[in-house]
């Protein structure tokens, strides 16, 4: 099955966005999404403090920062440009 890793944290209003998003892309295909709360760790903040949301193929290393659109998520799943 397809992961990505969702960096978010709470009160980011663009990571609500995004996890909307990426709720309909969970609902329409078999793939798994593991949101990492950036909060629990002084590194995650440091590396993406200002950029969240971001997505990660873990498979992959490829990153995906916001603004995103379904699109650019399913080119992310399959190794393509991010």
């Amino acid at each position: 099955m397809p992961e990505l890793l969702f960096y978010t944290t709470a009160g980011c209003h663009l990571c609500e966005y995004a996890a909307v998003m990426l709720d309909e892309l969970v609902r329409s295909r078999d793939i798994r999404v593991t949101p990492v709360d950036i909060s629990e760790s002084e590194e995650l903040v440091a590396r993406y403090g200002l950029t969240i949301p971001v997505l990660r193929n873990p498979h992959s290393g490829r990153e995906l920062n916001w603004p995103f659109v379904p699109e650019q998520i399913t080119e992310l799943l399959q190794g393509g440009p991010g």
